[in-house]
């Protein structure tokens, strides 16, 4: 396979081989397919919408009306950003595997995650309410991380600003200090991977000076890719593409807490942690920073290989 492979198949989509196509299986497929659309989905935006009616209706009134008892406040915000995490898990039917100790309130402590869609915060959060490292989003996704999780302590950036990036640090080491503040959680990998490998750990979470937590995710591909294609697909039409699946199944573990070794490095210490969560998910890492699938080759790179690729190709018509 070319080399330039080993980095892109870490952002395909895996579509599933056909098994429908013949004159036995066929017909029930298509049963399938009716019972899916037409009972399945209408009954899980039904369960969706309940939710979201109980959650708002409860919401407003705590955050609005406790001001003064901030403790209380934050305990039942916390509560009911799980519950509305639990409706969204139950609006796919998921049927997710806990494995190890739930995690607890503690200072000086971040749990560190592998990546596949913006759901694993949501089947990580309907558990514990962990204050999350994030990229902003537009639209409905940007007004509830502006408003609803900003308040268990969520921290939003934007990758393509320098300064967004030091704000960010900064407020990581004061959250990490609060005996009171959510757990801290951090997808390090910075991006959404096809659960079947995990690419570089950015370092910043395990240059804090605080016991790093991993947690292991592994999406059962039986009934549905958990992959979300963020270039392909918005995450409105990847939550509507989970609701109309069978279930989505995962296995999701907390592992031993780690600490930094004497005269090992933040870069070194992220490398352990990566392979505990690759070997227990059963992960291939590869040597390739998540950020690079963002970047853009500058105008000027891009004209001198198509000038020498133009070039070897005039050549070897000459030669003919």
């Amino acid at each position: 396979m070319p080399e330039q492979d080993t980095f892109t198949r870490c952002f395909k989509s895996n579509s599933p081989e056909p098994w429908n196509w013949n004159i036995y299986l066929f017909p029930l497929w298509c049963c399938g397919v009716v019972f899916r659309y037409l009972i399945l989905f209408p009954g899980r935006v039904l369960i969706l919408t309940i939710g979201w009616i109980i959650f708002l209706s409860l919401y407003f009134p705590v955050h609005f009306l406790l001001k003064g008892h901030e403790k209380l406040r934050k305990n039942l915000e916390r509560s009911l950003v799980e519950l509305i995490c639990s409706f969204f898990v139950a609006s796919w039917t998921g049927v997710i595997k806990y494995h190890g100790p739930q995690p607890s309130v503690r200072p000086k402590q971040v749990f560190v995650a592998n990546h596949t869609s913006m759901i694993d915060f949501i089947i990580l959060e309907q558990m514990t309410a962990f204050a999350v490292i994030m990229q902003k989003h537009p639209g409905w996704v940007g007004l509830l991380q502006s408003t609803i999780l900003e308040s268990v302590g969520c921290i939003w950036f934007n990758r393509s600003e320098a300064k967004d990036r030091e704000i960010v640090a900064r407020k990581l080491r004061e959250h990490v200090q609060g005996a009171d503040n959510n757990p801290l959680l951090i997808f390090p990998e910075g991006t959404c991977v096809n659960n079947q490998y995990t690419v570089m750990f950015k370092k910043g979470a395990f240059e804090l000076g605080c016991v790093v937590c991993p947690i292991a995710i592994k999406y059962n591909k039986i009934f549905v890719d958990a992959f979300w294609n963020s270039r392909k697909q918005s995450f409105t039409m990847h939550l509507l593409q989970l609701m109309s699946s069978w279930a989505v199944v995962c296995d999701v573990w907390y592992m031993e807490p780690q600490t930094l070794r004497p005269g090992e490095t933040p870069i070194e210490f992220a490398e352990r942690v990566r392979d505990m969560i690759s070997v227990r998910a059963g992960l291939k890492k590869v040597p390739w920073d998540g950020y690079l699938k963002y970047a853009r080759p500058s105008p000027k790179h891009t004209e001198l290989k198509q000038q020498s690729f133009a070039e070897s190709i005039l050549q070897r018509l000459k030669e003919e």
